[in-house]
């Protein structure tokens, strides 16, 4: 599968010209002279243009090929824009020759100096080859001479031996002024495509057929090189049908990122197509792919780097036999055999349900992608008797598959079943548990399939909540600066994502990272425990000097009893929002906070204790403050039971958690005696 990154910044409504002048190099003053977008002024670049045109060319040597002509005009407002003069072309090859190729690149920036336009042309520095993996190498281009109110245009053209068609992208994450796309495909060539249903955007597509035809030099299989042979044509032309869908689209949205959306590309508005047939010449089918999740299932199930790598153990038995002796249980047997695989093999970072190296020569040489290592764990719990299955996965970054296709698939994970209960695995994370999965992850749900076939949905999403429990001692000095110590509990996938975070990195650089957006804190006596051992939460502690926790006005003291820990502002600032909030996980904030009174002084007020929820303790959130003698104790509970939030509820949501925010930030009153 291919894929295009974009970064997801602002939302807006733009307007555009249709009689403006598109054609490469000729960019207007107006265009150079327009200082901020007419109807977003917080764009940071605009796509004036955009045209993409692919089709397919038939030669006599090498059949059909796809080709995929890409040009983009960009205007850049200010420095937040200046990324968009660097992107990244994607070539992908499948070994034997089968690789695609970049063609005719040419790209401008252009400025205006002294009233007149300039440009400047990329060059060869500005391009940069570089291989991904086995499978991909990305072409980065970086236009010259950016600056402020700039316009930087380029094109090229991808000529791919490959049937697949990559997803065409209507939106991005500024404003497309005009968008003019065509994809034309032989008739021997059957697609579906699909629009991102949950997309706020939907294209106008306009569907028709036309006539072409092509000239044969010698005797061929003209339809593709992967159906049946034999079929076979004299020299000369032949004619034969395009399916042409065509857009041609005006004030393209740009897609605004929202607080705790998840991945934004699952809401963009794009269109994919998947083949679903060959045809021969006389438009019967000569190869039917997948058109359900059965048969998606099946097909990655029978690939060779997939399902045969779950049967391959002979270079691996004596050592995980020995291991899986040690175990009482299947889930202790997934437990130890996940550690096992996890210092044998490293993950390479590669994506990917397909093994890239094969299990045999990823344990060999100790590392490979995901399909590597999960697979090899998977082979290695069912060669000691466990019940133990592939789960596909499209991660977060990937979106949610809407219709069956293989491409919809980008990751594998494990799953175990005993005892009418199951537990899933990822052995790519070094600090992942069982049924702790990465973040990256826990995207809906996964495609389990079973060895005798079969193949079902199950849901990726965590029922435990995560816990962060903390204490803290705070005590108010003379001279109203505050000192104390901070204890923290961390669990699960929170105490995952600490790991990830922290673990290995200097005590220096872990007190910055604590201390940061705090105040005037100074933190010491960082003690940071279990940052390896995995079977044990996380757990923190650290003492710390506040000089700004308290405002002295009059005879009075004022504070907020969370000081630094508290919630600053609310992040849901929409007054609408189009998008899920997405938590990905369920959790729980708990805080424990003893205050010792200063002398000389007594309570004058305290906040209300309360407990406030949304929809029926989908969050719930709860507030006790009370005196003890010479103490003020609190215990302060988040509780989020839910880790998605619909967009029908987020109005009532934002005030939830705007409360929040609010009773964090109430203070303590304390009147000198």
């Amino acid at each position: 599968m291919k894929y295009i990154f974009t970064t997801i910044i602002c939302f807006a409504f733009v307007w555009t010209t249709p009689a403006q002048n598109f054609k490469f190099g000729k960019v207007s003053k107006e265009e150079l002279n327009q200082k901020q977008h007419p109807s977003d002024s917080t764009a940071s670049a605009a796509v004036l243009y955009k045209n993409e045109n692919i089709y397919f060319f038939f030669t006599g040597d090498k059949g059909f090929e796809q080709h995929r002509e890409v040009y983009k005009r960009i205007k850049i407002y200010n420095k937040e824009g200046y990324d968009w003069a660097t992107h990244k072309i994607l070539l992908y090859e499948a070994g034997a020759g089968s690789k695609e190729k970049l063609s005719n690149l040419k790209g401008y920036t252009y400025t205006l100096e002294g009233g007149k336009v300039k440009k400047e042309k990329l060059k060869k520095d500005g391009v940069f080859e570089e291989e991904a993996n086995d499978f991909i190498e990305i072409n980065t281009i970086t236009l010259p001479n950016i600056q402020d109110g700039c316009i930087i245009e380029y094109k090229y053209e991808i000529v791919s031996p490959f049937l697949a068609i990559d997803d065409i992208n209507f939106q991005y994450a500024i404003p497309i002024d005009k968008f003019d796309f065509s994809v034309s495909t032989p008739e021997y060539y059957r697609y579906n495509k699909q629009i991102n249903p949950k997309a706020f955007y939907y294209p106008n597509l306009i569907e028709s057929t036309k006539a072409n035809s092509a000239t044969i030099a010698n005797k061929k299989n003209y339809i593709a090189k992967n159906t049946t042979p034999g079929t076979t044509i004299s020299t000369g032309t032949f004619d034969y049908k395009e399916q042409v869908i065509k857009a041609e689209e005006y004030n393209i949205p740009a897609l605004k990122g929202e607080a705790f959306a998840g991945n934004m590309d699952n809401y963009r508005a794009k269109m994919s197509m998947e083949l679903s047939a060959i045809l021969n010449s006389y438009g019967a089918v000569e190869k039917s792919f997948s058109a359900t999740w059965e048969k998606v299932s099946k097909s990655i199930y029978d690939d060779s780097d997939f399902g045969n790598q779950l049967n391959r153990s002979g270079f691996f038995k004596d050592e995980v036999a020995a291991l899986a002796s040690k175990a009482n249980n299947d889930f202790q047997k997934a437990f130890l055999l996940q550690s096992f695989v996890k210092s044998k093999v490293k993950w390479n970072g590669v994506y990917g349900f397909r093994a890239q190296k094969g299990t045999r020569k990823a344990y060999i040489e100790g590392e490979g992608n995901v399909a590597d290592i999960n697979l090899l764990l998977i082979a290695m719990l069912r060669s000691q008797g466990v019940n133990a299955n592939p789960v596909l996965v499209s991660t977060r970054n990937n979106g949610i598959p809407l219709y069956p296709t293989r491409k919809g698939f980008n990751y594998v994970i494990c799953m175990v079943e005993s005892q009418d209960s199951y537990a899933l695995l990822d052995a790519t994370d070094v600090f992942s548990m069982v049924n702790v999965l990465p973040t990256r992850t826990l995207n809906w749900q996964g495609r389990v399939i079973k060895d005798d076939g079969t193949s079902g949905w199950i849901s990726l999403r965590p029922t435990g909540k995560a816990k962060e429990s903390t204490s803290l001692n705070v005590k108010i000095n003379s001279d109203f600066t505050i000192d104390g110590k901070v204890r923290q509990n961390i669990t699960e996938h929170l105490a995952l994502s600490y790991r990830n975070r922290f673990t290995g990195v200097s005590d220096d650089e872990h007190i910055k990272a604590l201390e940061k957006d705090k105040g005037d804190i100074e933190v010491s006596e960082l003690s940071f425990e279990n940052d390896k051992d995995i079977t044990q939460p996380v757990k923190l502690s650290y003492n710390y000097l506040l000089r700004d926790g308290v405002d002295e006005i009059g005879d009075n003291l004022y504070f907020s009893p969370m000081l630094f820990l508290s919630t600053k502002e609310n992040p849901f600032k929409l007054e609408e929002r189009q998008y899920p909030i997405d938590f990905a996980f369920p959790f729980e904030d708990k805080y424990m906070i003893n205050i010792m009174l200063p002398e000389g002084y007594q309570v004058e007020s305290l906040p209300q204790s309360e407990v406030f929820e949304f929809k029926n303790s989908d969050a719930k959130f709860t507030y006790i403050i009370k005196e003890n003698g010479k103490f003020l104790q609190l215990n302060i509970i988040l509780e989020m039971n839910a880790s998605i939030i619909s967009s029908d509820d987020y109005s009532v949501f934002k005030d939830f958690f705007g409360k929040v925010v609010e009773k964090q930030a109430e203070q303590v009153v304390l009147k000198k005696v």
